[in-house]
């Protein structure tokens, strides 16, 4: 089922290649932003099977529990055409990046076509072209999809580079010849013209190489850079805090590590234990003065953004308990969460009033307390505990999405994302003096 590419094929592939594109779907009378993933999965099962259980395939209102609880309180229905945020009466900026693939259609009915239920899918990276930078000329934030100048063509870290074979097979056929021959090759779209493959019909998907949007972090600094509240204040500013980190190592090294030859599309973040495990040092030691255990808890980010980062609501706490030798509680440093009785080990965003009272995200006027740790930031906490009776102190790292509060507030939200997640853990026994 191996598709000659003719001689006007070959036309086409050096036009796209040289980033002029042509025809959106070869064959398709639908723009190629609404191309489902499910076309994709086609030839690409391992990438889609990784995307399908990503935050990039449940970003919408429909999918996401989280997010979908604020768009119904600013926005309204994503099921219904016509919905404006509440307070600006304009069109959902959120959909720019949590459903950009009907932001793009101006449409806020995300059940009406499969590629806007799939929130962040496969075309709506792979047409991002170039980045403009969030700011715009105007002084205001460009979000999102607002961010970039967007492709007809599907963009890719190194595209096809097929011409060299091309040219070398023209040599030996007057007529133009094939790119390659032999039948146990697959049909590939991505020279330009529809295809067949296992009972499929897929539509031309024209590729063009774009390493230096597709290899970098311009592919994802639209969406997880700064954005800000009505007044002005930033709600979060991770490429900030990636900039004051001075690191060379981009996003997609951590986000997106090869795995088994393929970039990993699970694209793990503040949903993934496992990322959440790796992103930080935690270490408990003691020492025995006196009557007194003096515990140094020591914790170092690794990561070159601030941990958390993202969305205001992340939040990290710390609980250092000792125990006697039948397992009780002697001793803890906060009882129930530390956020009021322990302050120091409760790393949070804040915002606040004029007043600097704390304040929701959408009315604050100006950036509280940060307590997070700074990129690459080493932190020690020192306690002293009554050594009498202790046989074991251990100390816990919790990774929450929501602030304490919310996550009472908001119940219908499933409880795996309300509570908080075990993600360090760190245990040294007292021996008897």
């Amino acid at each position: 089922m191996m598709r000659r590419l003719s001689g006007s094929a070959f036309g086409f592939l050096a036009l796209t290649t040289l980033g002029l594109s042509g025809p959106a779907l070869a064959g398709s009378g639908e723009p190629i932003h609404h191309v489902s993933a499910e076309v994709c999965k086609t030839c690409h099962q391992d990438v889609y099977r990784q995307w399908k259980k990503s935050m990039h395939a449940q970003s919408t209102a429909l999918t996401d529990p989280i997010h979908g609880v604020f768009y119904q309180m600013e926005v309204g229905d994503p099921t219904q055409e016509g919905q404006i945020h509440k307070k600006s009466g304009t069109f959902p900026v959120c959909l720019q990046c949590h459903a950009p693939n009907a932001a793009r259609d101006k449409t806020t009915k995300l059940d009406a076509k499969p590629a806007y239920a799939e929130g962040v899918n496969c075309v709506a990276c792979h047409t991002l072209a170039s980045y403009k930078g969030i700011q715009g000329p105007d002084g205001k934030l460009r979000l999102g999809l607002k961010a970039y100048e967007v492709s007809d063509t599907i963009q890719a870290p190194s595209g096809l580079n097929r011409g060299l074979q091309t040219l070398a097979a023209g040599a030996d056929d007057l007529f133009g010849g094939a790119v390659a021959e032999g039948g146990d090759q697959k049909p590939n779209p991505h020279l330009g013209e529809p295809v067949e493959f296992q009972g499929q019909q897929i539509p031309g998907l024209p590729m063009a190489g774009n390493p230096r949007l597709m290899k970098t972090n311009d592919a994802c600094m639209g969406c997880h850079d700064q954005r800000d509240n009505p007044q002005g204040v930033p709600l979060c500013l991770t490429g900030s805090e990636y900039t004051m980190s001075k690191s060379d190592v981009n996003c997609l090294s951590c986000h997106m590590p090869i795995a088994d030859g393929i970039a990993d599309h699970s694209m793990g973040g503040g949903h993934d234990k496992g990322m959440l495990k790796r992103s930080v040092v935690f270490d408990v030691t003691t020492e025995r003065k006196d009557d007194k255990l003096v515990a140094t808890v020591f914790m170092k980010n690794q990561q070159p953004h601030s941990l958390p980062t993202g969305a205001p609501f992340r939040n990290i706490h710390m609980k250092l308990t000792a125990y006697n030798e039948s397992g009780e509680v002697v001793w803890e440093n906060a009882p129930g969460h530390p956020a009021q009785t322990d302050p120091q080990a409760y790393l949070v965003y804040m915002m606040a009033d004029d007043q600097g009272l704390p304040a929701p995200p959408p009315t604050a006027t100006k950036v509280g307390k940060d307590t997070r740790l700074a990129p690459h930031e080493e932190r020690t906490l020192t306690y002293e505990i009554p050594a009498e009776g202790v046989a074991l102190v251990r100390g816990e790292l919790y990774y929450a999405l929501m602030w304490p509060q919310l996550a009472e507030k908001f119940t219908q939200i499933p409880e795996e994302l309300r509570k908080p997640v075990l993600i360090a853990e760190s245990e040294r026994m007292i021996a008897t003096p």
